[in-house]
């Protein structure tokens, strides 16, 4: 007989909608709360905001300069959430926090697809908590759509190419792999095609499987790929002549194989990324690491060896790199989650468990007592009480790894696997919010929210606003509009270099401007500061903090 649920008591099939409605709440309810912080969060910010003031959707500006660092799916997916709700914090963080949300169906949908139910779950609570793809998932940057549309698109080719897919799967998930791509390369350019490409490569080789590659559906995939990316493409060069050069050539390969970014990082950088980017998870992904290399003699396509191969490829190829960033190595963690919940998931013996959530608890009870310390790290532009402030948000983080992991440890011991693991999922998802949510104390050294609310109904819109030898990045996002550059060009250089009137080479050129307006307002950083009052330049202070100061001329 079918046992019935007591009245109150969740369905089966209640369960999972209940977790995901939770965790989409706690996914998506912090958004606002932060302000944004330089320089990622205020340029990807700034520039969908420039496309909604002009109504210029095709070239890319940045303080009303052009900005082809990086194509611009993502401008228009914030610009189009700013449209229809508003410039706010949590629009800015939308498309990062719906991709990576989306990133964690997919990876649990499709590990379900492959190896079950159980390890579909297991796959989505890891990805879902995962330290990293939290981090990312809530702070405005490109590389959150970029890792969504390459794990989706690596999801796709493993479902189509898996020995039970029929003729008609292996083409309905080869062209959504293949759209997939084209929606990564119109996020963040080549990157998107060249590491799927030495993926499919180097299994081909590893395997001596090359009859996959006539089950890529090569034709119409690549033609919805062009379809997808190139139209953007072709016209933002033929409106701007410059464009191609510049982003295929110094944005591609000068990139990758110079430091002419002033990122280089030594080869082991992405290390320790990795393994705390994991967090709570790392004996997971040892565990894992064991078995995953085995071959299925049973299985003409190997899953398993594809997704980790696809890890390793995008870990070399980022550490070889001549320019790194934590977050690039964001893509591969998709893929690591659904390895470890395929391991985790065949694992007969439940109290198995009780050894990943051990040494969490240990790591969590190590961190309260050192969260204290985090004030050795003021300076004079963090000073010690903004730490100070960030103290109980670190603690409360701790604590909830802790309760997380307590209960794990619990429910691995009574032989209950699935909560045990949705414990730990959830104390890794608060341990990874409560550090972002806290990090907002920091705002008034690292966002010009503060500094630009003091002077905001000050400031007349069609007063000159000049940034002298320094450029925040939040400044014209809160500001609500463009700024004069005096002196300071960094990335925003070759820009400069095709509209060279937007732009003051030096402090001389700055005092003549200065003095010659009727009214003006400045950001100065202190030394500049220093020494413009030396020369006696006519300027009343009108806002300060610990990186800039605003002054007006009387």
């Amino acid at each position: 007989m079918t046992k019935r649920n007591s009245p109150g008591e969740p369905s089966h099939m209640s369960r999972p909608l209940v977790l995901l409605l939770v965790f989409a709440i706690l996914w998506f309810g912090m958004l606002d709360y932060r302000k944004l912080i330089k320089p990622d969060e205020g340029r990807y910010a700034e520039i969908p905001r420039e496309m909604v003031a002009t109504g210029d959707w095709l070239t890319p500006r940045l303080n009303d300069i052009k900005y082809f660092e990086k194509p611009a799916l993502q401008y228009w997916a914030t610009a189009t959430a700013f449209t229809l709700f508003g410039e706010h914090h949590w629009t800015a963080r939308l498309w990062s926090a719906l991709t990576g949300f989306l990133g964690v169906l997919v990876a649990g949908l499709s590990v379900r697809r492959l190896w079950g139910p159980r390890a579909g779950l297991y796959a989505s609570c890891i990805l879902g908590s995962s330290l990293l793809w939290v981090m990312i998932g809530h702070v405005n940057t490109l590389d959150m759509g970029m890792s969504f549309f390459l794990s989706s698109a690596i999801f796709g080719f493993v479902l189509a190419q898996r020995d039970a897919a029929t003729p008609r799967e292996n083409r309905n998930y080869m062209w959504l792999a293949w759209l997939a791509l084209g929606l990564a390369v119109l996020s963040k350019g080549l990157i998107g095609l060249v590491l799927p490409a030495a993926t499919l490569v180097g299994y081909s080789l590893w395997q001596r499987d090359f009859g996959l590659w006539r089950r890529l559906h090569l034709v119409s995939g690549l033609a919805l790929l062009l379809a997808v990316s190139a139209p953007w493409f072709i016209a933002v060069s033929l409106a701007n002549p410059e464009f191609a050069r510049f982003f295929f050539i110094h944005e591609h390969f000068e990139r990758f194989l110079t430091k002419v970014h002033g990122r280089y990082q030594p080869i082991w950088y992405f290390l320790p990324v990795l393994l705390i980017g994991m967090l709570p998870w790392l004996v997971g992904l040892f565990a894992m690491l064991r078995g995953a290399f085995r071959n299925d003699p049973q299985r003409r396509f190997q899953p398993q060896r594809f997704l980790l191969l696809w890890s390793l490829v995008v870990f070399g190829f980022f550490s070889v790199s001549s320019s790194k960033l934590a977050s690039y190595i964001l893509p591969l963690f998709p893929a690591l989650a659904a390895l470890i919940g395929a391991h985790l998931a065949q694992q007969d013996d439940a109290r198995r468990l009780r050894w990943h959530a051990l040494p969490v608890v240990a790591l969590a009870l190590l961190c309260l007592p050192l969260v204290p310390l985090v004030v050795m790290l003021r300076s004079p532009e963090v000073p010690q009480e903004l730490y100070a402030n960030y103290i109980p948000w670190l603690l409360a983080a701790s604590a909830a790894l802790l309760s997380g992991a307590l209960a794990a440890f619990g429910f691995a011991w009574f032989s209950r696997p699935q909560a045990s693991m949705v414990s730990l999922a959830f104390g890794g998802l608060l341990f990874s919010q409560l550090i972002l949510l806290g990090h907002d104390s920091l705002a008034p050294a690292n966002s010009a929210y503060q500094i630009v609310e003091r002077i905001r109904d000050q400031v007349p819109p069609d007063v000159p606003f000049f940034s002298v030898n320094t450029y925040d990045q939040t400044l014209p996002f809160y500001l609500k509009r463009s700024v004069t550059m005096v002196g300071y060009m960094d990335e925003l250089g070759f820009g400069i270099a095709q509209e060279p009137d937007k732009f003051i080479s030096d402090l001389a050129g700055f005092e003549q401007t200065w003095k010659a307006a009727p009214q003006a307002w400045a950001l100065i950083d202190p030394a500049t500061y220093q020494q413009l009052l030396a020369t006696g330049l006519p300027m009343r202070l009108a806002a300060q903090d610990t990186r800039r100061i605003i002054v007006r001329k009387p």
